[in-house]
């Protein structure tokens, strides 16, 4: 391993930072992949990382991955190609694959904080968040429902971030993410649907370029409710935000029965769909393409995306690990933070 110190190359584009996520999953083995990865154009990135965590599982899995240590993100652009840059995030306890420890959570959650705050200074263009896993870092105190919620706390008061899951077939947002299903129907208001549409609205021109995005809105209830017979939530709750979203211009329509919204032919009829709970939007996205997915956290003043799966603690160090998605949202970091700034410009040009 080594330590480097220099400038950035003059007009390069900003690094990705890329967190830690659960160190006794598979998100060490995601980001050793996704280096060697490197030569099919990935955007350059670095892991906020214990370094001889990495090294030590990279020869276990007998992968050559050379790690080089760094104390300024600027340093990834330069070492990117020759090693895989770690800005040295310590833990508190050994990792043992596949178990996670309770000592460890904090380092975890320093992950996460230093990729906000190097976003913030301007030195990282976006941040790709490896899995965590919700249910250690529960016991251990942790008080936000998950990685969505938890950045939304970070970015300050008043932040309505959502999230929206995307591949190449289908985009999906839900508008109540981590409750049960019992708290999702309790929490399902107008306002908050209406909330959550203006935010996928203005994510799907500014993000995704597209100029008028069509936004299919899925029912709660069976068949949307069936007029009322199976339920009133769809007539009550949802149709009135509908009708509210296309008086803000926003081209919205619904409620669809969700049995019968995902196929082929009736995606091509929308751009994304914004569904009611977390399973009736995650379900078809993962059944069409688990390992491709990613996890895109809009609403937020930084750049946030993640592989759409999970901590995967039973196949953990066997080498067995796909890191399709993650490799896919470092990708799409890189082209949101691209697409960011050139309406940035565009916005400022505009003002002058």
């Amino acid at each position: 391993m080594s330590s480097v110190a220099g400038p950035a190359p003059a007009g390069a584009p900003l690094p990705l930072a890329l967190t830690m996520g659960e160190p006794a999953g598979i998100g060490g083995e995601l980001t050793l992949k996704a280096w060697l990865a490197r030569g099919t154009g990935l955007p350059t990135f670095f892991a906020i990382d214990e370094p001889d965590r990495l090294a030590a599982l990279a020869a276990q899995l007998g992968m050559v991955v050379p790690i080089a240590r760094i104390d300024k993100p600027a340093q990834a652009l330069r070492l990117f190609q020759a090693a895989l840059p770690v800005f040295p995030q310590p833990l508190s306890a050994p990792v043992q694959t596949g178990v996670p420890d309770h000592a460890n959570a904090n380092a975890v959650l320093s992950s996460i904080d230093r990729a906000v705050e190097f976003c913030r200074m301007g030195s990282a263009g976006g941040i790709v968040t490896n899995p965590i896993h919700k249910r250690t870092l529960y016991e251990s105190g942790f008080l936000h429902a998950g990685h969505t919620e938890y950045l939304a706390h970070l970015a300050g008061a008043g932040t309505q971030s959502v999230m929206l899951l995307v591949s190449p077939e289908l985009r999906v947002v839900p508008v109540t993410v981590h409750v049960s299903l019992r708290q999702a129907v309790e929490r399902l208001t107008t306002a908050n649907i209406v909330a959550c549409g203006r935010v996928v609205a203005a994510a799907m021109r500014i993000d995704f370029m597209i100029a008028q995005p069509r936004i299919a809105v899925a029912g709660l209830n069976p068949h949307a409710g069936e007029s009322g017979a199976l339920g009133h939530e769809d007539d009550k709750v949802v149709a009135p935000a509908i009708r509210e979203l296309r008086q803000l211009g926003i081209n919205a329509f619904g409620p669809l029965s969700a049995d019968t919204m995902f196929h082929a032919a009736a995606r091509a009829k929308y751009d994304v769909a914004l569904c009611m709970y977390h399973d009736q939007a995650l379900i078809p996205i993962k059944t069409i393409d688990f390992w491709g997915g990613v996890n895109v956290t809009i609403g937020l003043p930084f750049v946030r995306t993640s592989p759409d799966h999970g901590t995967a603690l039973d196949i953990a160090g066997t080498g067995a690990a796909d890191a399709g998605s993650l490799i896919a949202s470092i990708r799409f970091a890189s082209e949101i933070a691209e697409r960011r700034r050139v309406a940035a410009g565009a916005s400022s040009s505009a003002a002058q």
